[in-house]
């Protein structure tokens, strides 16, 4: 990693979500249609944290209390380092998205990479793609972010095994049925419901019953549960393949 001593400082946010039981990654379309990852300059008056957290809410509106962030790694690409973090966020929140309204200026979002020295002036617009598709070419995101994304993927992915991180992606209450489809999406794969059940009802403090039940769905009612007070999973539960 080469760094300019005279570098910007900037944060970058990989925020995943499950949408219609694919993962998805919040990108923003800059005026050359280029998509780049959320993210911008750390400002004078905040530390790391501070800065991804105020990124995070200027483009979802999220307090950082509703949505699991992480550091992830740190990046250098002249003229900037960048500090990546690892955002989940609920599939129903993520939901409430429909714009930039107040988020940073697209000058925030690419000035510190541009080597024409300028950017558009339109604020950039936010959607949410499929990971498999932004990751499927190395030239889908500018600059590094493509290995960003490809970093906090995988970080989600291992996470999934050893911690309850799966249920950042769940509502505070949700059945055993929501949990396994967030572990379908992200480790992109089909699981056995009666297996998948009885390993995560058999982990230690993973979940609490809500003693709630679905009610107004198809088919018969099931189990509401919420996020246990555990951070390890004992046994962890694998990824197949």
């Amino acid at each position: 990693m080469v760094v300019d001593r005279n570098a910007t400082v900037a944060v970058h946010l990989v925020v995943l979500t499950v949408l219609d039981d694919e993962l998805v990654a919040l990108v923003l379309i800059e005026g050359r249609n280029r998509l780049v990852l959320p993210g911008g300059p750390v400002l004078d008056d905040e530390d790391l944290l501070g800065a991804a957290e105020r990124e995070l809410w200027d483009l979802t509106g999220l307090e950082a209390s509703r949505v699991h962030v992480e550091q992830l790694a740190t990046y250098g690409l002249p003229p900037r380092v960048t500090v990546a973090y690892l955002a989940v966020v609920p599939g129903a929140a993520a939901e409430l998205i429909t714009d930039t309204d107040g988020a940073a200026d697209a000058d925030d979002v690419v000035d510190e990479y541009d080597d024409d020295g300028g950017a558009d002036d339109e604020a950039p617009e936010a959607e949410w793609l499929p990971v498999d598709e932004l990751l499927s070419s190395p030239d889908s995101l500018a600059f590094d972010h493509h290995r960003i994304l490809g970093d906090g993927v995988e970080r989600a992915r291992c996470k999934l095994e050893y911690s309850p991180l799966a249920t950042a992606f769940c509502p505070d209450e949700f059945t055993i049925g929501d949990l396994r489809r967030v572990y379908q999406a992200v480790w992109d794969t089909a699981l056995d419901p009666r297996n998948f059940h009885r390993k995560v009802s058999g982990t230690a403090d993973f979940l609490v019953e809500t003693g709630r039940i679905t009610a107004g769905e198809s088919g018969r009612p099931a189990r509401l549960y919420r996020r246990g007070d555990v951070d390890r999973l004992h046994p962890s539960l694998q990824r197949p393949g």
